[in-house]
């Protein structure tokens, strides 16, 4: 019996900013976010999009393009480093706005007998997810599960992160009937607590704040979605953590020179360029070449056989990423999304070939795993349309997405949108403060 992926969908926030822009306000050559980066869009969230209308959208989505009965899925998982709330889930208001809508199909809560949770561990919570869903259903091989990743990336303003802001979410059925990729339960696991990049509680006096309310404690804790990061040591973090996770691998499968064997190499992207920059010291050990320099380091990059390696390899997995940016647990999965999909569009034939996924996630912890592509896999992929979604889109100039960064907008700016929406949260009811509520256009 084989596990894995039975079906995928997706969701990209409906507005973007173009980088050429970013770039011309912020004093920043265009190439070298374009050319050197992969960078030519952001995809940003409206006024009413967060992560949990992202991830309902690519749940609804996922239901909807492959007619899967709700009350047969006991699990969704959703990977997350954009939760809502430090106690309820962000999964479960998916859940409930998902329900809402499937309800005069199926019944007030269909998903009320499903287990719902959050993981979180960085951009690789969602490859937690999944792992644990695959565990799930080798266990139980007659139920199935969804897994979700959902995220916005959002830096401070005028930061060295901002121009690799993205979000978005996508959408996994797990089941013993993989029709898309199935995956062999064999994971090179790295960890180590590091403080490359995260997202602390910081510490405020309450003297510091403006109109704070008298019952205020004097030390006040405040999180913010931007991160605390350092970019060149986060690098180097996800590089080390994939080379020692390869190495795991290794170990477990007794397997020589793995990559060979995979038709491509689908990585956690912060970037669209970041994959095939820091694969070049498993490479190079790999292939027994001299990777101590930085001038050394460089010339393998440059090589004749490394730029092929990328092309047959990784290319193809770059290419959404390009156009949404950073999507934190998402960006793995839709590096596989992207890759498939190109495939698909190119009339190419993957059956049987195999995937090998590098998932990283800062503080820090790598897994790899390999999947093999399903016979059925074009049946999955002509559901998506990838490429022509992110064509409809909406473009916003620079002003609008430094509002809809602040906060300073009341309204969406897409007022005609369809789908998922927040619609208020709660401020009054002393009990409920804080509560946010949801609904659905159609």
């Amino acid at each position: 019996m084989t596990f894995g992926i039975e079906a995928a969908s997706y969701y990209v926030p409906s507005l973007y900013l173009e980088i050429k822009d970013l770039a011309e306000k912020r004093g920043i050559e265009s190439a070298k976010l374009e050319k050197g980066l992969g960078l030519h869009k952001m995809g940003f969230p409206d006024v009413h999009e967060d992560a949990a209308t992202f991830a309902a959208e690519a749940l609804l989505k996922l239901i909807k393009d492959y007619t899967i009965n709700p009350k047969d899925i006991a699990r969704i998982y959703l990977g997350t480093e954009s939760a809502l709330d430090a106690a309820k889930p962000t999964a479960s208001y998916a859940m409930q706005m998902v329900e809402k809508v499937l309800e005069s199909e199926f019944g007030e809560r269909c998903f009320r007998n499903c287990d719902v949770v959050d993981m979180t561990f960085a951009c690789v919570g969602a490859v937690d997810a999944l792992h644990n869903s695959l565990d799930f259903v080798r266990v139980n091989p007659d139920k199935k599960a969804i897994v979700i990743a959902s995220d916005y990336a959002k830096y401070e303003l005028a930061s060295s992160g901002e121009y690799t802001q993205g979000g978005g979410a996508v959408s996994l059925l797990i089941s013993s009937k993989p029709d898309l990729v199935e995956i062999e339960n064999n994971w090179g696991v790295a960890t180590e607590s590091v403080f490359d990049f995260f997202k602390p509680r910081r510490h405020f006096n309450k003297s510091d704040l403006a109109n704070a309310p008298e019952n205020f404690p004097e030390k006040i804790e405040i999180f913010t979605d931007e991160p605390v990061f350092d970019g060149q040591y986060s690098n180097q973090c996800y590089q080390d953590r994939i080379r020692e996770a390869y190495h795991h691998y290794k170990e477990i499968t007794g397997k020589n020179k793995p990559y060979e064997n995979w038709k491509y190499l689908i990585f956690h992207l912060p970037y669209a360029f970041h994959g095939k920059r820091v694969f070049t010291e498993i490479y190079s050990l790999e292939n027994g070449l001299s990777y101590e320099t930085p001038e050394e380091q460089k010339a393998i990059a440059k090589s004749e056989n490394y730029i092929q390696f990328i092309n047959d390899k990784i290319e193809k997995s770059q290419r959404a990423s390009s156009e949404i940016g950073n999507m934190y647990t998402a960006s793995i999965f839709m590096a596989l999304l992207s890759a498939l999909q190109t495939a698909f569009n190119e009339n190419e034939e993957l059956k049987g070939s195999e995937i090998g996924f590098l998932g990283y996630g800062s503080g820090s912890k790598s897994k790899v795993f390999v999947g093999k592509v399903s016979e059925n896999w074009k049946n999955v992929v002509s559901k998506w349309d990838l490429f022509e979604s992110l064509k409809n889109r909406k473009v916003i100039d620079f002003e609008t997405y430094e509002k809809l960064h602040r906060k300073q907008l009341g309204q969406s700016v897409n007022q005609y949108y369809k789908g998922f929406g927040l619609q208020s949260v709660e401020s009054e009811n002393p009990v409920l403060i804080g509560a946010r509520y949801y609904q659905f256009q159609d």
